[in-house]
């Protein structure tokens, strides 16, 4: 399915498989639009069909043109930063961008500057783009790779859903101490705040349900060091990075979970892929996140 973007409306031809389909239907059952969405459609006639305002209970014909009011005039939420970021993917609906480390996703307090979400608004305000900045999850601030940024309101929606679903698939890419016995595996513990430490977890009977998939990649014994990809099925706070240091296999420069230093000074660890159906094309999208230079450079000194 093609969509376009005409101003602050979102333009596309209803496809075979639609036919039938009321308006009412496609924004509350298939895209699930929130009812603040809904009311401010029908308050402002946001929603056209061949350019005019129809009852939302008329039935769709292939070939017609679906017209909505997506692209309104939004403040950011945030202050625009010129940063260094670097998008991967972009289209209308939805940004992904290769987060460096040493930068937060979002401010954590107000007034907060230097964070992924201010390039993001330097990088639409530059483009002439005034929406919220709307991120679809975060990494750690030492944690580099891909994060998910929806554009509008409905794509930030249905991504969250999407996100809640697990229909969000995210691979990470991790240096890990050590030389795992087994070549790939599932780490199924539950995950919890550690009452010593403000900011550490830990694996504990009473913490969240949380499983992580691993596979060995690749293996540097001279070093005793592996490289690893690994899957979320939850997404608990620093659950990667509490999961491998309980299998005794802590991420390379991991200080807070026992990773050694001397060879990296932030955890080696690096969201390498998105995976996901697009919320409006239905395009199955597949965005590789290259790897920093300083993964690069470990990832040398170790062949």
């Amino acid at each position: 399915m093609i969509t376009q973007k005409k101003g602050e409306w979102m333009e596309l031809m209803i496809p075979a498989i639609w036919t039938g389909l009321t308006i009412q239907k496609l924004l509350q059952e298939v895209w699930q639009a929130p009812k603040g969405l809904l009311h401010q459609w029908r308050m402002d006639k946001g929603v056209k069909l061949q350019n005019e305002s129809v009852p939302w209970n008329t039935e769709f014909q292939e070939g017609q043109k679906l017209q909505l009011h997506l692209f309104r005039h939004e403040e950011y939420g945030v202050e625009p930063e010129f940063l260094s970021i670097e998008p991967i993917f972009e289209d209308e609906h939805l940004l992904i961008v290769n987060k460096p480390f040493a930068m937060d996703t979002h401010p954590n307090q107000p007034g907060q500057g230097g964070t992924l979400a201010n390039g993001v608004a330097f990088h639409w305000q530059v483009h002439g783009l005034s929406t919220k900045v709307r991120h679809i999850h975060r990494l750690d601030r030492d944690t580099t790779g891909g994060v998910v940024f929806a554009k509008h309101a409905l794509s930030g929606a249905i991504l969250d859903r999407m996100l809640a679903a697990r229909e969000i698939k995210r691979t990470y890419h991790a240096f890990v101490q050590g030389l795992p016995k087994q070549k790939k595996g599932t780490i199924h513990e539950p995950i919890g705040r550690d009452r010593h430490h403000p900011t550490r977890r830990r694996v504990s009977d009473r913490g969240d349900h949380a499983i992580t998939h691993y596979k060995v990649i690749e293996t540097f014994p001279k070093h005793d060091l592996s490289l690893l990809e690994l899957q979320l099925e939850t997404g608990r706070t620093h659950q990667i990075r509490v999961h491998l240091s309980h299998i005794g296999h802590p991420i390379v420069g991991d200080s807070l979970y026992g990773g050694q230093t001397r060879r990296f000074d932030r955890q080696a660890l690096h969201a390498g892929r998105i995976e996901l159906v697009h919320p409006f094309t239905r395009e199955a999208l597949s965005v590789d996140i290259p790897w920093p230079s300083d993964l690069k450079i470990l990832h040398a000194s170790l062949i």
